[in-house]
């Protein structure tokens, strides 16, 4: 069953550590925006010791980031824990977190996209926590587009959330949080909608599972991505799979695509959903290419360009949530039931 961390409120606490890349001092003035955002908002914000982000890649030892996380996850005072971006190798602290801890503990959000992917489908998988898909702390402070919700208002949920297609996304480059760490909006310059790859229209439901491709595939064939099982377990409801590439050109998205279908991944898929991404192409060979080369023959329905992925604006979305979606010529929506399934209710 999966288990939901409880509602988000103010008054809540909310923890802020780096599992994979930390904050270089040029842009901390960006962190103290996020968190006086959160702040202002009624929640407390505390910021944990492994948040270096000019040593390394990384913002301290492996077993000091796997000790900091597991302890804001495990500690009931905390509601979320919000990292403030991804990052390379997170991956280095899945061996060392007490997964029955974790599992044992009450469920505490745990908010991010890119290299938090890494975290979060485990996390799901192993234990049964929902994981919130959504922006980092260093884009909380943006405004959701028209048609989405902001994470904090999907932590803060008790019953099903409707979301639409933006039908807008941004062109150009990621601001200059050095030189001006306040933006609180995205330029949103480009249009585009989410497109069934064989132009049908569709209406589904299933468990949303998914991620970063880059990195939640270096997961296939561990035993912290094993989706094949979480699509047996739920194969009464069938999953939603949802992907999206960050910066990996088109023929290593394919094999990575490739491998997840050789291990079983997309067996009880329903609908599989593909982040728009500003990936490059390897030669003539597209990001569209690669997704058709390894997945169109499974005769399961793919939709392109949703807002899942590394171009805002962000579309949260809730692993093990069970989702009703519609994308038709009248209407491209996802309605999420963070209720559905759960131990803890709503």
């Amino acid at each position: 069953m999966i288990r939901f961390p409880q509602p988000l409120s103010p008054g809540d606490r909310i923890g802020v550590t780096s599992p994979s890349s930390g904050v270089p001092q040029d842009l901390w003035p960006r962190l103290e925006c996020a968190t006086r955002w959160l702040h202002e908002r009624g929640f407390e914000v505390v910021v944990g010791d492994c948040m270096d982000g000019d040593s390394s890649h990384v913002s301290a030892p492996a077993v000091e980031r796997a000790d900091e996380l597991q302890r804001m996850l495990t500690d009931p005072t905390v509601r979320a824990v919000v990292p403030p971006w991804g990052g390379e190798t997170a991956i280095d602290v899945l061996d060392l977190l007490d997964w029955e801890a974790i599992g044992q503990a009450e469920p505490t959000w745990l908010v991010g996209y890119s290299d938090l992917s890494t975290l979060m489908l485990p996390l799901t998988l192993r234990t049964g926590w929902a994981t919130l898909h959504g922006a980092n702390l260093m884009d909380t402070p943006y405004a959701a587009a028209d048609g989405l919700l902001h994470w904090t208002e999907v932590a803060a949920a008790q019953g099903p959330l409707a979301q639409r297609q933006s039908g807008v996304f941004r062109t150009g480059a990621f601001d200059d949080w050095a030189a001006d760490p306040s933006p609180t909006a995205y330029a949103l310059e480009g249009r585009g909608a989410w497109e069934v790859a064989d132009g049908d229209e569709l209406e589904l439901s299933g468990r949303l599972v998914g991620g970063c491709i880059e990195v939640i595939g270096a997961l296939t064939g561990t035993p912290f991505g094993d989706v094949p099982h979480f699509g047996r377990t739920y194969a009464e409801d069938g999953l939603i799979i949802y992907l999206e590439a960050a910066e990996g050109a088109a023929f290593e998205i394919c094999r990575a695509l490739h491998g997840m279908r050789l291990a079983g991944w997309f067996e009880h898929a329903n609908a599989i959903l593909i982040g728009r991404t500003n990936a490059p192409a390897s030669g003539a060979f597209t990001q569209r290419d690669a997704v058709l080369d390894a997945l169109e023959d499974l005769d399961i329905p793919i939709v392109f360009d949703v807002e899942c992925g590394h171009v805002p604006p962000h579309l949260p979305l809730v692993n093990g949530a069970l989702a009703h979606l519609t994308v038709t010529d009248h209407e491209r929506s996802i309605v999420q039931d963070l209720g559905a399934g759960a131990v803890n209710g709503r």
